[in-house]
């Protein structure tokens, strides 16, 4: 029951995060069997705050291994959020009810490690903070990068 119960929190929790879109990539290590190493630009939306989108590079390994989806990618990310338009943020966000929400989410191996984009609202500021981090079952990651988008009046 409680293995249940932890699945279907995973699920629920995968619904709310954003999907990210492929922009484009470039070859890092040229493989002779299985796609080369690559950095892999994408894009997604954020899920609960209206006209911002956040831009994502993060290295992909390539090979056999990385062609069959049993590579575990490199730590490596980037990000760059930006306001699209009006942002409209929910009374959640702006009450902090919603701090260190994950909004994005990648495996990066086949189980245990994934890419996470997490986001804060700096009140005092007006402004969202993304950060970007890896983290691993047993043992994460100190890289990280941040991006942060000041909420600013749309003309």
């Amino acid at each position: 029951m409680k293995y249940f119960i932890l699945f279907l929190t995973t699920v629920l929790s995968a619904l709310s995060v954003a999907h990210a879109e492929e922009i484009g990539s470039v070859d890092t290590v040229f493989k002779l069997i299985g796609p080369d190493h690559k950095i892999v630009v994408e894009a997604f939306d954020d899920p609960d705050v209206k006209n911002v989108t956040c831009y994502l590079s993060r290295a992909k390994t390539g090979g056999i291994k990385g062609g069959l989806g049993l590579a575990e990618d490199t730590s490596d990310a980037a990000i760059s959020c930006q306001q699209t338009g009006p942002v409209e943020l929910s009374e959640d966000i702006r009450k902090g009810k919603k701090e260190g929400e994950v909004v994005f989410k990648k495996r990066t191996s086949l189980v245990f490690k994934k890419l996470q984009v997490v986001r804060f609202y700096d009140k005092k500021r007006n402004t969202l903070a993304y950060l970007a981090y890896s983290d691993k079952l047993v043992d994460g990651s100190p890289k990280n990068a941040i991006s942060a988008v000041p909420i600013m009046p749309w003309k």
